[in-house]
Order: C-alpha cells, then sequence, then structure tokens
C-alpha cells in the first residue's frame, strides 16, 4: 500500500515517517505538511516525493496517514475519503461531533478502511491484557465492575515537542482523554454517560458509566511536573484487579501494527475495525459532552 503522510512536524518525523516506510507490504510514498521545507526534508529522507498540495497528495497514494493538529485533519480526511482514499487516523478525529459526523459519513459514503491511531491499543503488551480482561468477564458476563485511570502529562512544559497550540487550547481531556475513553471502553464497555469536574489548571477528572452497569474515572492533565508524569490504568470486579502493563511503549512500533492493519482491511475490503472512524466519533461524543460540562462550570 503506498501510504502519503500529511505532516511533517515532531510526530511525523519520530513515529509516522518512520513507521511507514517500515511497515511490510507498505511504503511512504509520499508526504505533505504546510511547511513545505519541512515536509521537503522529511521526504527525502525517506526517498518519498513532496507533494504541493494536499490534493496531489491524495492524487499520489492509496492510504493517508494524519500527523496534523484535529481541527486540520478532520476537513482534510473528508476530502481524502471522498477521493476513496484509506485513512490512519490520529485521535482525537475531530474537535466537535459535528465535524466527527461529517468525517464518518464520508468514510461510510466511500466505503473505504479507516484506523484511528489510539496508541496503546496497537502495543502488544496492551493488547495481551485487553485480551485476558475480555476473557476474565468484561461487559459482558459478572467480571469487571469498575475502572480507574490516571494520566498525568507534562506536554504543556517549556521545550516540550508535544507544548502545541491546540494542546495548550484544550488540554488533557482532548490530548489525553481519548486514550483513556480508549482503554476503559474497551476494558468495560461502551460509555453512555460522563460527569465531569475541572482540577487544577487543564486537569479534568471523568465519571464514566458504562452499558451493563460498570462505572469508571479517569483523571488527565498536560501540566503536571515532569516528577509527576505517567500513566496508569486497572480494572476491578469479582475476579480481583487487573493491572494494565506499564511497560515502556514503542511508538513507531505501535503505528505499524495500526497501518498494516488498515492494509489487510482496506485489501480485504472490510471497513469495519474495533478502533476505525465510528469508534473515533464515539470518542469524540464523550470528549465533548464532557467539555460541555467544563465550560459550564
Amino acid at each position: 500500500m503506498r501510504f502519503g503522510l500529511a505532516g511533517a512536524g515532531y510526530w511525523a518525523r519520530t513515529t509516522h515517517a518512520p513507521a511507514l516506510a517500515t511497515t511490510p507490504g507498505s511504503t511512504l510514498a509520499a508526504v505533505w505538511a504546510r511547511d513545505a521545507r519541512a515536509a521537503r526534508s522529511l521526504a527525502a529522507e525517506h526517498g518519498a516525493i513532496t507533494c504541493g498540495s494536499f490534493g496531489a497528495l491524495v492524487d499520489a497514494v492509496d492510504a493517508v496517514a494524519f500527523a496534523v493538529p484535529p481541527h486540520v485533519q478532520a476537513p482534510l480526511a473528508v476530502q481524502a475519503a471522498r477521493a476513496g482514499r484509506h485513512l490512519l487516523l490520529e485521535k482525537p478525529i475531530a474537535l466537535s461531533v459535528a465535524d466527527a459526523d461529517r468525517l464518518a459519513a464520508a468514510v461510510d459514503s466511500a466505503g473505504v478502511a479507516s484506523v484511528v491511531f489510539f496508541t496503546l491499543r496497537f502495543n502488544t503488551e496492551v493488547r495481551a491484557w485487553l485480551t485476558d480482561s475480555r476473557a476474565r468477564g468484561g461487559w459482558s458476563g459478572g467480571g469487571w465492575s469498575g475502572g480507574v485511570a490516571v494520566w498525568l502529562g507534562s506536554a504543556l512544559q517549556p521545550g516540550n515537542p508535544f507544548d502545541t497550540p491546540w494542546r495548550r487550547e484544550k488540554g488533557g481531556l482532548w490530548d489525553l482523554g481519548p486514550h483513556v475513553v480508549s482503554l476503559l471502553w474497551a476494558c468495560l464497555g461502551p460509555v453512555t454517560s460522563v460527569t465531569a469536574v475541572p482540577g487544577a489548571l487543564d486537569a479534568a477528572h471523568l465519571v464514566l458509566r458504562h452499558a451493563g452497569g460498570a462505572s469508571s474515572t479517569a483523571t488527565v492533565t498536560l501540566s503536571a511536573p515532569p516528577a509527576a508524569a505517567g500513566n496508569s490504568l486497572f480494572v476491578w470486579g469479582a475476579a480481583g484487579r487487573s493491572i494494565m502493563p506499564a511497560t515502556p511503549v514503542d511508538p513507531v512500533a505501535a503505528l505499524r501494527v495500526a497501518a498494516g492493519e488498515l492494509a489487510a482491511a482496506a485489501l480485504a475490503g472490510q471497513c469495519a475495525h474495533p478502533c476505525d472512524v465510528r469508534f473515533g466519533r464515539e470518542v469524540v461524543r464523550v470528549l465533548a459532552a464532557a467539555q460541555a460540562q467544563l465550560d459550564a462550570g
């Protein structure tokens, strides 16, 4: 599969480009970015062509991977889907329910494959843990009754490469929230409602209700001091407590898995994936409901 990469910033350079260039059966064929100079440099590093416009990128490839801010990604991904290109999306897929709905509708109408890169959902150790969690009951039986997630990020500290304008504006809810909602959803079932209260700086505290009666809590922030940074998640119930593996995650390896699964789905004509655009839209709905409460509070 010929991948085009939209974006040439830090995450594109350190994760997307090296992963796409080394995914078996795929190539990094083309790069486009709003910063043309950065696009040329990144493309040359990986033997890809540089495209002068996003439309030219779409015309040159089979699938488009995105490493741009969410509000930039959403309309470009709609354009790519309407052109019949498969999509490797970043989370969150959009910053509003309306934009997420438009993107999901475009994917459905075009019949293309889509995968949203919730990083930990494509990590081997975490996937094995999720499989074990489902085997021990999950939301379908008498297994897990609840869960707790805490993700303390330090992206807003000076000098951090992830200290970007959209993260400063939207905070941990929209950057880290997609990860924890995705994981708690996988453990405990679909989220049916959310209650949100603000904490210090950009911190958000969430209480999630899941289909089947389970509940979970989550705390996220991008303003933690580096000494406090880290993440943890566990689920609990009659079987005891099950803790998500805390081993370091290689995002390049995880993205290779995501790209490989997108390519396989596209080859098989299979549009559905556990982390496809439709699931990405549901996560945006949870975040948007939480944001409305934070704004009202």
